[in-house]
């Protein structure tokens, strides 16, 4: 079955939804972005990896004032796989209290139950390098005079 219009755009607005809830503080609905066996990836980023989304609620609380005050998501792009899944890749941009920015990847398994679409499996990649990574002085080859 093919995605449709509806679908996709239910998806991207489930992603931008999670930004929301968790600026608002509002982790008691995080159940309306992510399944409740949620795998949420944060080894990238120096946090590990966190499963269930009880668990995922009390590593936000853990960080408390370390969580940004903004998440902000952008650049969404959504593929249906063979087995139904939806993965759905988008940019975050995150600002923090003391006003630095970073930038991530966020890599979704999104699947469709009885409540409508929620991401099962979520990777947050950091960015660090521009181009990821290519053209730094090592990649370049030597310049012939």
């Amino acid at each position: 079955m093919a995605l449709s219009v509806e679908d996709r755009l239910a998806v991207a607005e489930l992603i931008a939804l999670h930004g929301h809830l968790v600026d608002e503080g509002q982790l008691a609905r995080m159940a309306e972005v992510f399944t409740e066996n949620v795998v949420y990836d944060l080894s990238d980023v120096g946090q590990g990896q966190v499963s269930g989304l009880a668990s995922l609620t009390d590593a936000a609380l853990a960080r408390g004032p370390a969580n940004p005050v903004a998440h902000h998501v952008t650049n969404v792009v959504v593929a249906e796989r063979p087995d139904g899944q939806v993965q759905a890749r988008s940019k975050g941009l995150a600002v923090m209290a003391d006003g630095t920015c970073g930038s991530v990847t966020y890599d979704d398994t999104v699947v469709r139950g009885d409540g409508g679409w929620r991401i099962s499996y979520r990777k947050v990649s950091a960015r660090r390098v521009p181009l990821g990574g290519l053209g730094r002085e090592q990649d370049q080859p030597p310049v012939s005079a």
